[in-house]
């Protein structure tokens, strides 16, 4: 419980300054994207900011002694992958987008898909769980 505050509590933060310094929204789509497409002092920013990511699950790791492993082959988790870019372009961004920093400035538009990914998540489960009984026990 303890971690999740602390992990919640650092991405308020990551988000609050990415705001604060770079005047922009820490939707991890977005930042992909431009980190990507932009070149310049634009693309570091953006490039620093994934980087954090990755640190930070490494210092997870590391922090904890448990290094979190996938549950699944790699075939379903990349087709997993592939269908969350394609619902993060329909739905104008992604889920830290929309739920951190959407829900904070009381975006009606972020409200609605964070409602429908809530919504579409449990029927995942459930169907998955129940209906295809494919979950696997770790």
């Amino acid at each position: 419980m303890l971690l999740a505050i602390l992990g919640g509590a650092l991405i308020g933060l990551s988000a609050s300054l990415y705001w604060s310094l770079e005047g922009r929204i820490a939707g991890i789509s977005s930042i992909l994207h431009g980190a990507i497409s932009s070149d310049g002092r634009e693309r570091w920013a953006r490039v620093s900011f994934l980087l954090g990511l990755f640190a930070s699950g490494f210092g997870f790791a590391l922090f904890t002694n448990r290094v979190p492993a996938p549950t699944l082959p790699l075939f379903p988790l990349a087709l997993a992958g592939l269908l969350v870019g394609f619902g993060t372009r329909m739905s104008g961004g992604c889920t830290s987008g929309h739920g951190v920093c959407g829900l904070s400035r009381l975006s009606l538009r972020s409200l609605v898909a964070v409602l429908t990914f809530m919504v579409t998540a449990a029927i995942t489960v459930f169907v998955v769980r129940h209906v295809l009984k494919l979950w696997v026990q770790a």
